[in-house]
């Protein structure tokens, strides 16, 4: 696997303004937009929601009603829509994407996927001649909006050369994953790591406040020790640790626990698919579960900590 990091704002950087068609505006989306338009591109976007497409006027994007009109003379397609069966509608339903690019485009979903839903976009790309990437995204909301997420990219190197002004243009770094379907591979094992690990990390901020030590303390020490990781150090679940944390925010506009927990079952079936054991990631699923259950399923996937913090904090979920 190999990686490239984008050029940044102290270093010199040309890049010509290449015509994108844009599905897909929500809380990953519209930021992403912005900083196409902000490095010089053309973008014609479209969302099913009225306020999603007023606010793409607002970042300088052409907005279009539908998805055929937003990539009708486009160079480049970037798709990041919530499903599977969302991308496949998109790109190769009746009225598809695929049926209307024109040739020497590429289509570049950014959504999270099964593998298998990735490949067949690829093939069904191959039928008309139409390269196809997937490239899903790491980072959440605060890295679109900063513009500094990470691409994991499957599909042919050729193309994601060509892709890569684009991508750079939304992100920090771009890492080639292998073959069709294989950037939804990393993504599903990244979430599943990132899920596990801020069940342990919630868990361990509670055991440690219960027996009287400090979270910034306990913070501190780990992030020294054997027990650091993302979700302690950078992503913390409890509020007040970080400002620009969504913990810090009410647990809002950060990486909703429903897509968490979307993610993680795309683990599980991936699992299934290869005869592969998840113990752990079974479990972290069924907690979010539990937790979106609760009508929790719009607050980031951090404020778990807030039921495993115990049943009177679960009952003030919103």
């Amino acid at each position: 696997m190999t990686g490239r990091t984008k050029n940044r704002p102290d270093q010199e950087e040309t890049i010509s303004m290449t015509r994108i068609g844009f599905i897909g505006l929500g809380r990953m989306g519209l930021p992403m937009v912005r900083h196409l338009v902000q490095a010089g591109h053309a973008v014609r976007a479209c969302d099913v929601s009225p306020a999603a497409q007023e606010a793409a006027r607002g970042t300088g994007a052409e907005v279009h009603a539908t998805p055929a009109e937003a990539v009708a003379d486009a160079e480049f397609v970037v798709s990041m829509v919530p499903t599977g069966r969302h991308v496949l509608d998109i790109h190769t339903g009746p009225a598809g994407t695929l049926e209307g690019v024109p040739a020497g485009c590429t289509v570049i979903d950014c959504s999270t996927i099964a593998v298998a839903e990735a490949r067949a976009l690829h093939e069904a790309g191959r039928q008309k001649g139409i390269a196809v990437l997937d490239a899903p995204v790491s980072g959440g909301v605060m890295g679109a909006e900063a513009g500094t997420l990470t691409f994991m990219v499957g599909g042919a190197p050729s193309d994601l050369d060509r892709a890569r002004p684009i991508l750079e243009a939304m992100g920090r770094n771009i890492f080639h994953a292998g073959a069709a379907g294989n950037g939804q591979a990393a993504k599903i094992c990244n979430n599943l790591l990132a899920g596990i690990s801020m069940i342990a990390v919630s868990e361990a901020y509670t055991l440690a406040k219960r027996l009287g030590l400090d979270p910034a303390t306990m913070r501190d020490i780990v992030s020294t020790a054997t027990g650091s990781c993302h979700a302690l150090v950078s992503y913390p679940p409890v509020p007040g640790l970080l400002p620009n944390v969504p913990s810090s925010r009410g647990y809002r506009n950060g990486f909703a626990a429903d897509l968490m927990l979307k993610d993680l079952r795309l683990a599980e079936g991936a699992a299934m698919d290869t005869g592969s054991s998840l113990p752990l990631g079974t479990l972290a699923a069924s907690i979010y579960s539990l937790f979106c259950g609760a009508g929790a399923g719009d607050l980031d996937y951090s404020g778990v900590i807030r039921m495993i913090e115990g049943e009177e904090t679960a009952a003030a979920v919103p």
